[in-house]
């Protein structure tokens, strides 16, 4: 074996009951590279992640590692003690813990079986500084945003001096200069001769990042392509199968003239976000856009009743709305989290039972008995609906892919008689292909009187599904695009507070 590489995988296979995931996928990565990873949701692209880290054991195959072949019986502590470390795109952090004791989980140091939190916490400041992070190393993670989380995970990675780094879309909830720090630090891995397998459905990201790439579709391998092969148009066409028409009109705006279903009036949450105020018309696709911080999803927490606000009003059909999710959710409000894994899904529960949860009072007969071949047929036609991938009503959601368990989190909402539908990050984590079922989904529910309110970070993303578009700053509404053409950078300069016409921000 060449000496230069450092993990060759071969001919390996894996199935879930009975459906197979991997069919003779083969994977190499050099020393000091940046090699990507790419597919649809469902190729198999976090199967494989797991298999070489001892999560899952391979159905066949053969994986080297430093020119030894790894074990039948290996795990996940035999991957960490080789030097392979994993940044999942569904993070794994202890919330209740503080940040210097997740990223030391599993090498404390300790005197005489006694803690040494001094010492533990000057590793981490160290660690901190010597990558150009600002994390207060005593804060408890669950006060943390998303955002932070991620830089913690990179960091638990960093402090095991691994050889090999796998990122399962590791910007995905970042800001741009949180985005912009991550990649000088894969520079400087790369530079120590670390390997990094990068899992990422953005494709600017891979191109800019990477040496290699390995494309799956299915469940097998497609291509691998050298850096000055990675064209956008034919990646896409490798993933899929198929071209992806453009939609030249996805950045007008309109302002509708329907029925206004939903008012917001002076919505203010002390600290959040103060004075919003805004009307959702029925069949509309309201967008809202800032940077992470400027108060979008606790809005939306707000209005669907998760949080409580301190003044304001909200009206539903001119009505006072109920701070009450489950009234709200008779009265046909749905609610798509940013965090699927942690407030979408229940990971150890099948397709079945999770498409089932919001849909109980539909499903209960007489006495509050279930029927199973009603909740059954419900999870079929879910399935069918959005083509959710294996299509086995049995499989643990938790196994399956990001793009896939969205999809449960949306059809579960799909079963009911949805009249506002809010999202958050629709489509984060989630490669092109899927992301152009979410839009054709949220489009025909626009179309059929559903409304929706849609906060998104990728501004593309953004222009592309929204009728019309208001962008939050610091907690306030700093402009709507409610006419004419919108680009990204409009959008952008909106966020970082600055107007048409105008050089300087504004704060």
């Amino acid at each position: 074996m060449n000496g230069d590489i450092l993990l060759r995988a071969e001919g390996i296979d894996k199935s879930f009951f009975g459906t197979p995931v991997l069919k003779n996928v083969n994977l190499e990565i050099k020393r000091g590279e940046v090699h990507a990873l790419m597919g649809e949701n469902g190729a198999g692209k976090s199967t494989l992640i797991k298999i070489l880290t001892g999560v899952y054991p391979k159905d066949a195959g053969i994986v080297y590692y430093n020119r030894r072949e790894v074990g039948a019986s290996f795990s996940r502590h035999d991957a960490r003690e080789l030097g392979m470390a994993v940044i999942y795109q569904e993070l794994s952090l202890i919330p209740t813990l503080t940040v210097t004791q997740n990223i030391l989980l599993g090498q404390e140091i300790a005197d005489f079986g006694v803690l040494d939190e001094q010492a533990m916490r000057k590793k981490v400041v160290d660690l901190m500084n010597c990558y150009g992070f600002s994390i207060n190393p005593d804060a408890v993670v669950e006060t943390l945003s998303i955002a932070q989380r991620q830089m913690i995970e990179i960091l638990k990675a960093l402090a095991y001096e691994s050889s090999l780094i796998i990122m399962d879309e590791p910007t995905a909830s970042l800001s741009s200069k949180e985005a912009e720090a991550l990649f000088q630090i894969i520079a400087t891995l790369k530079k120590r001769n670390v390997s990094i397998l990068y899992i990422s459905h953005r494709l600017e990201e891979v191109y800019r990042l990477c040496d290699r790439l390995t494309i799956l579709r299915d469940g097998e391998n497609v291509a691998v392509l050298e850096k000055n092969q990675i064209n956008p148009t034919d990646v896409i066409r490798l993933m899929i199968g198929k071209e992806l028409t453009d939609t030249k009109d996805s950045g007008r705006m309109r302002q509708s003239t329907s029925e206004v279903i939903l008012k917001i009036e002076g919505l203010t949450r002390k600290g959040i976000f103060s004075n919003i105020s805004f009307e959702l018309h029925k069949g509309e696709v309201l967008g809202i856009g800032g940077l992470v911080g400027s108060g979008r999803t606790e809005l939306l927490r707000c209005i669907y009743g998760a949080d409580q606000y301190d003044s304001g009003q909200i009206l539903f059909k001119e009505k006072k709305h109920s701070s009450s999710i489950i009234k709200n959710i008779r009265a046909g409000f749905g609610m798509i989290p940013e965090d699927r894994r942690n407030q979408g899904f229940i990971p150890l529960l099948n397709i079945n039972r999770n498409i089932a949860l919001t849909n109980y009072d539909y499903l209960c007969g007489s006495y509050g008995i279930v029927k199973k071949k009603h909740e059954l047929a419900m999870c079929h036609k879910a399935i069918k609906k959005l083509d959710i991938r294996p299509n086995n009503p049995d499989l643990y959601v938790g196994n399956l892919s990001g793009g896939n368990q969205q999809k449960v989190v949306v059809g579960k909402w799909l079963m009911r008689n949805l009249q506002v539908l809010l999202i958050d990050e629709p489509t984060a984590g989630i490669d092109v292909g899927v992301k152009e079922e979410i839009y054709n989904l949220i489009e025909n529910l626009a179309t059929k009187g559903v409304s929706v309110i849609i906060v998104s970070s990728d501004l593309k993303e953004l222009i592309r599904i929204s009728h019309r578009i208001i962008v939050l700053r610091h907690g306030r509404i700093f402009k709507e695009f409610n006419q004419g053409t919108v680009s990204q950078e409009d959008v952008l300069k909106a966020a970082s507070g600055i107007r048409s016409g105008e050089a300087e921000l504004i704060d």
